[in-house]
This record gives structure tokens, C-alpha cells and sequence, in this order.
């Protein structure tokens, strides 16, 4: 059930079906010369989409905006603070609440570390005040690379490489422009620099030129999979606690 879509009667009656909702976050972010700057919030919005065709889930609106720190410099990149991303994380999970939600499943189709640390301090201050609810707080980059194992030939490859170019030219071929050359960037080791541009030129890390639409197909369908195991997990949980 894709929120955005419902009207409020539908809403109310989806209700009787699930307590479940999940919550794609993404970014606006450079993903090399070759891929838009929504590819974070694409992947996790697809996967989302597909996973509630499986069962029966809520579907959040996608926030479209992340906390953005290696990628800062680089054109098209718009970064929001981890202090917002966690206020709205707890407000959307607070109203959600409010109209009858209780398990709530936080996709992140950006990676970052200071992002991916946002929402799951909003996650823990989140079941520290209601005791009714469960949490989870995933990376979809991180699921794609765990269940990818045995497709992706590029080692290291994270950002607008072989992993996230395969799941665009999948999901939306047509906004993909070209490909781009293989990079892996070098930051100084503990030191925190100002122009990140100048350490990682063409926003790539990993190879490009590896990916197919068909591996991301497959890619999309094992992330699909993980999602749907982790979210019978937590309506398991919240069974047990409830009785």
C-alpha cells in the first residue's frame, strides 16, 4: 500500500491488515557523470514498492534529502544536517504512531556514515520513549552487497559503480547517460579535508563498466528478499510481545 496513493478510507482499512510501515530514505547526491541525483532514493523506493507487492506493508512517501559529507563539493549534491534527518525520522515515526503503526523499517538508499548514525540514534531514542513499538534501521547498499556476493565482479565497488549503475539501468534505463571510468579515491588516512572534489575528481568508487541491467534485477530481487525475512522477524517479535 503506497501511502502517497491512499485515500484516508483506505488508509484506515489498511490498517486491519498490517501495523507494518517502511520508510525509504534516500538522498539528492552525485552518482558519477552517468547516474541521477536520486539513484539512493530510487533503489530504496523500488525495493520498498516491490516488497509491499509481496505482503501486505505500508509504504511511506521517500524522503528525498540525506546527510551528504564526502559528496558535499561535488555538483548537484544537496546535504542535509544529521540533526534534521533525525528530527524527521522521529516526527514521521511519531505521527505514524499516532495513527496506529507499530513496526517501523527505516531503508536507506544512502550510505553515508554520519547518515546511516542519524537514523539509528533517532531509532534508539525512538523505542526509549514508546514501548509499543519495534525498529529497525537498514542500509540498502549494505543488503545489495551482503546478498550480491556472487554477481558483483568489482571488489570495493560502493558509490555509482557496478552495484548501483546495475540497479538504475534495471529500475529507470532511461536515466542512465552513458557509463563512467573506473575510480577508487584516496582520502588522507584521520585527516578532514575541505575539498573533497580534489580526493574523489569523478564522484565514482568502484567500476561502471561491470554493470548489466540483468544484475540489477537480480540484485533488487535478493534485497527484496532480506527485506521481507527482516520484517516477518519484527512482526514476530511484535506478536510475542503483544500476548
Amino acid at each position: 500500500m503506497i501511502v502517497e496513493d491512499l485515500t484516508m478510507t483506505e488508509f484506515e482499512a489498511g490498517l486491519g491488515r498490517t501495523r507494518t510501515v517502511l520508510l525509504p530514505f534516500g538522498s539528492v547526491e552525485e552518482h558519477g557523470p552517468h547516474l541521477p541525483l536520486s539513484t539512493d532514493t530510487i533503489e530504496a523506493y523500488e525495493v520498498c514498492k516491490k516488497a509491499a507487492q509481496q505482503m501486505p506493508l505500508f509504504v511511506a512517501p521517500p524522503i528525498h534529502y540525506g546527510n551528504c559529507r564526502s559528496t558535499a563539493c561535488h555538483p548537484g549534491t544537496i546535504s542535509i544536517s544529521t540533526g534534521t534527518l533525525k528530527a524527521l525520522f522521529i516526527d514521521i515515526v511519531t505521527s505514524l504512531r499516532s495513527q496506529g503503526l507499530r513496526c517501523f523499517v527505516a531503508l536507506t538508499g544512502h550510505a553515508g556514515g554520519a547518515h546511516r548514525m542519524a537514523l539509528q540514534d533517532a531509532g534508539e531514542e525512538l523505542i526509549g520513549r514508546y514501548n509499543d513499538i519495534f525498529i529497525a534501521v537498514v542500509s540498502e547498499y549494505d543488503l545489495a552487497k551482503e546478498e550480491g556476493q556472487g554477481l558483483i565482479e568489482t571488489a570495493g565497488d560502493s558509490h555509482a559503480g557496478e552495484i548501483e549503475t546495475s540497479r538504475i539501468l534495471h529500475s529507470h534505463p532511461q536515466l542512465v547517460k552513458g557509463s563512467a571510468p573506473r575510480e577508487f579515491p584516496s582520502f588522507p588516512p584521520g585527516i578532514l579535508v575541505r575539498d573533497k572534489r580534489r580526493y574523489w575528481p569523478g564522484g565514482v568508487w568502484g567500476d561502471p563498466g561491470k554493470a548489466t541491467a540483468e544484475k540489477g534485477a537480480k540484485l533488487e530481487g535478493l534485497v527484496v528478499d532480506r527485506l521481507i525475512a527482516l520484517v516477518r522477524d519484527m512482526e514476530r517479535m511484535g506478536n510475542s510481545a503483544a500476548h
